[in-house]
């Protein structure tokens, strides 16, 4: 249940805006990198005393000797960004096997992509490959300014690329989604990747508009905010392994996942807020208080659950580890 890692090195950073620096990784030793799918996203540990973060990869699909990836320097953030742009061309760092629970829609026809700031990393690979294949699609880029857009430059003359800046003279330029995203059509699939707030206007529009969650694919950077479900015990809760039997208590101030981890328990993990996936475990027994931003509706009735955010509605829940 470990995560694979492999020594990396910068060979090159470039600076596509006062805060927003693309770097492109290789193993140190010249070896093939693993192969992706468009929207995966890798751990990175720029040195030993630095957090693990995830970021997407948005450099052109098959690439095997190099990733690309594009970090925005987050002064609020938990230090990742503040050591990632700390590093500079030849210096070294750790990078995991790529991740995707944000990949394409393969039964979709068509594809409306929704980016606002970083958010364009996992969605620029996305339409990469779309491009490559003449996969139907449109990619609407959203960013305070053209100053903000890390990747403007290259996507200002795409046919199937709109970009939205707030401080466009004209309303007419910036994103308008009864426009831009329209009517639901049972052939299209919609992605949206960004910031919460901006997430969080895409998808309550698009609600309002009619289209089904399930036609509606996200990846948050960050946990967007939860309510603590009602009906649960008041403070903690007991998880139980279905393979031993063995019964741990969860504070109110703990993680199922943190407990796990402190009676010895081997359980995998990553982001450590509930938007990786790295973590997920099935339910045996016990109403999961689902707390994340990665699993659908119809996983959570599959009994999927993440140990890293989510908690208990009932006294005891079984997880099948």
């Amino acid at each position: 249940m470990s995560t694979t890692w492999t020594d990396a090195v910068v060979v090159a950073r470039h600076d596509t805006t006062p805060r927003i620096a693309v770097f492109d990784l290789a193993r140190t030793d010249g070896g093939e990198l693993w192969a992706y799918e468009p929207g995966a996203h890798i751990d990175v540990q720029p040195d030993a005393s630095a957090p693990v973060r995830q970021y997407s990869l948005c450099g052109p699909p098959g690439q095997h000797k190099q990733y690309r990836i594009a970090v925005l320097n987050e002064p609020a953030s938990r230090g990742g960004s503040r050591a990632m742009h700390a590093l500079a061309e030849g210096d070294t760092l750790r990078i995991a096997a790529p991740r995707d629970r944000f990949g394409l829609a393969p039964a979709a026809r068509r594809h409306l992509l929704f980016a606002g700031g970083i958010g364009i990393t996992p969605l620029l690979s996305m339409a990469q490959a779309l491009d490559a294949t003449g996969g139907d699609h449109h990619l609407h880029y959203c960013a305070r300014s053209r100053a903000e857009a890390a990747f403007a430059a290259e996507l200002a003359e795409h046919p199937r690329v709109t970009l939205h800046f707030d401080d466009a003279p004209a309303p007419a330029d910036r994103l308008d989604l009864p426009r831009d995203l329209g009517s639901p059509d049972a052939d299209t699939a919609v992605y949206v990747c960004g910031p919460g707030g901006f997430m969080d206007h895409v998808l309550e529009q698009a609600a309002a508009l009619g289209w089904p969650t399930s036609a509606l694919h996200t990846e948050r950077f960050s946990a967007g905010p939860t309510d603590a479900g009602e009906g649960g015990p008041v403070g903690g809760f007991t998880v139980r392994l279905a393979s031993t039997g063995a019964e741990y208590p969860v504070a109110e101030d703990e993680s199922v996942l943190d407990v796990l981890h402190a009676h010895g328990v081997d359980a995998a993990f990553s982001c450590g807020q509930g938007i990786c996936g790295e973590c997920i475990v099935r339910v045996r027994a016990g109403e999961p208080d689902h707390r994340d931003d990665v699993l659908t509706d119809d996983e959570r009735a599959a009994g999927l659950f993440t140990p890293c955010s989510s908690r208990s509605h009932t006294p005891t829940l079984e997880l099948d580890l």
